[in-house]
């Protein structure tokens, strides 16, 4: 820097950009993607060594790193492991969510590990580490996450 700029605080703009971009999701994420848009069921991965039941699913079992793994059906049902509420609108909400917004992190019934979506049809109070739920899948889907629109208590 400069003799003429010391001392001086330097200038910090905020700004954003968007870039559309594409990728290739890979056979195993084109698997359950496809499988959620075409038939509706949530899908896992289970590894023939361990038994482990990997939703999201996984080409490579974390814990035994083999790729020795068989597609399952996991239920539309599950327990609400934990859950955050966001108050204020940012760029992580979709257009389509109105605040507060309640993201769950979800261990759908026959997988061992647990999914990140959201919560809807009830008030940011009323949801419970333990609580039930179940999916509920959107009208027009596309082979993307949000072909499950939310998960809703089970009543």
């Amino acid at each position: 820097m400069s003799d003429q700029f010391q001392g001086i605080e330097p200038m910090v703009y905020q700004s954003q950009i968007n870039v559309p971009y594409s990728w290739w999701a890979g056979d195993t994420a084109t698997r359950f993607f496809v499988t959620l848009r075409d038939e509706k069921k949530i899908t896992a991965t289970k590894c023939g060594d361990c038994g482990k039941v990997l939703l999201p699913p996984r080409k490579i079992c974390p814990r035994c790193f083999t790729e020795n793994m068989e597609w399952v059906k996991v239920s539309d049902e599950g327990t609400v492991l934990s859950f955050a509420v966001a108050r204020r609108p940012f760029a992580a909400i979709p257009a389509d969510k109105k605040v507060p917004v309640i993201w769950g992190l979800i261990q759908l019934d026959g997988a061992d590990t647990a999914l990140l979506h959201y919560l809807d049809g009830l008030r940011p109070e009323d949801v419970s580490i333990g609580m039930r739920v179940t999916a509920v899948y959107s009208e027009a889907r596309k082979g993307t996450i949000r072909d499950i629109s939310h998960f809703k208590p089970v009543k």
